[in-house]
């Protein structure tokens, strides 16, 4: 097979890289690893920047989550017992961020490219680029058991952490950062009404709490733990008790409860690999970087990503200019770096960390009421949270 860009990867990044291409005439394949069902099945963020908004109407996927999307123009941050007010819209001039599910995301994007006829290989086995500092690059994979093989003129990267497009760039050339942190999410879905009509972030000395949603009628709770937990020790029962115990009073005296439709615990880590692209492969997404799920960047880090890949490719196909794609590197990782600042500091200031003195835990505290008493900070905090503008 040929095709001109052969995509790793079929989350919500490389399938949009796709859809984005496609509309402008650019040729893809996107190979994944696992069923489009598995795929589906991964229970995600849904705290979407306008940047992303924007970017899925403009492939042509924005029509469901313009319907069923839900626009949020704050949040608050509750600790000491009291609740804090963002005003996102207030202090921004009017950008907001929306609350839609990545798997709905995921699934808009799939039917997008169905629609067009895209090509998107699953249960793609052993995948392989090869040649990537050649003008000639290829990607092999196995499926039902014969070896196959695409020749292409780029690869994109959309494989995701553990993905295998990352371990192609030689050590010599790869740089990686990472912090992990000392505990995770232990994080519930439930089909109850959201305690709150916006996010609620806490900061709270038995650890951190979020309470986040997906709908009207579906919930996604989040307590700080050990990364000792095991999920199979917290009872629904147990997660919604202690969810109280961490909720401001109003909050928890309206706490609706249920059972549980998913349940899991997430490490948590900052992680960022330079450079994003190496010959013709470029990185996208987790593949690239992670953040800690504090700022909700995750998901909006990948779109960033994809826009300025996008457009590179767009310009080098369209008018045979490469700036694009040989500035694509510099110019995500600026965005990637402002964005891990941001994920760190929120992860800084609202959970607990157990190798801290009380002089530590007293400036923590100084930070958050410097935060909820200054317009200023909330209008930094505001500007990060609802995506800073792409370059």
């Amino acid at each position: 097979m040929r095709t001109q860009v052969t995509i790793i990867g079929a989350g919500p990044s490389g399938l949009l890289l796709s859809q984005l291409l496609h509309l402008k005439g650019i040729d893809s394949i996107v190979l994944e690893r696992q069923t489009r069902e598995y795929v589906l099945g991964r229970i995600r963020a849904g705290v979407l920047e306008q940047g992303l908004t924007d970017l899925l109407r403009e492939a042509g996927v924005g029509v469901r989550m313009d319907r069923e999307g839900l626009v949020h123009e704050g949040f608050d941050i509750a600790f000491g017992g009291e609740r804090h007010h963002i005003d996102l819209a207030g202090l921004t001039g009017g950008a907001t961020v929306m609350v839609y599910g990545q798997t709905e995301v995921t699934q808009d994007l799939f039917e997008a490219r169905d629609a067009m006829g895209g090509t998107v290989i699953e249960s793609a086995d052993n995948v392989m680029p090869h040649d990537v500092e050649t003008d000639a690059p290829y990607v092999t994979y196995d499926l039902d058991g014969e070896t196959h093989r695409i020749d292409c003129e780029f690869i994109a990267g959309c494989d995701g952490f553990h993905g295998v497009s990352r371990t192609v760039i030689p050590d010599k050339v790869l740089k990686t950062f990472e912090r992990v942190y000392p505990f995770g999410w232990l994080g519930i879905l439930s089909d109850t009404p959201p305690v709150s009509d916006e996010l609620m972030y806490v900061h709270h000395d038995r650890g951190f709490a979020l309470c986040s949603q997906r709908s009207l009628t579906r919930s996604r709770y989040y307590l700080q733990c050990t990364l000792a937990e095991d999920v199979r020790q917290w009872s629904d029962d147990r997660f919604w008790e202690e969810l109280k115990r961490r909720l401001p009073e109003d909050a928890a005296g309206s706490l609706v409860t249920g059972p549980s439709i998913e349940k899991s615990i997430a490490p948590l880590r900052s992680f960022v690999a330079e450079p994003m692209r190496h010959g013709r492969l470029f990185l996208a997404g987790d593949a690239a970087h992670i953040v800690p799920p504090t700022g909700a960047k995750g998901l909006n880090l990948a779109a960033s990503d994809i826009y300025y890949l996008s457009r590179g490719l767009i310009d080098h196909y369209g008018n045979g200019d490469d700036t694009g794609i040989d500035n694509y590197s510099a110019k995500a990782l600026r965005r990637v770096w402002k964005a891990e600042r941001f994920s760190w500091w929120m992860t800084s200031i609202l959970h607990n960390f157990t190798e801290v003195s009380p002089f530590d835990r007293r400036i923590q505290r100084a930070d958050l009421d410097y935060l909820v008493s200054s317009r200023a900070a909330m209008t930094a905090l505001a500007e990060n949270y609802v995506g800073l503008p792409y370059d």
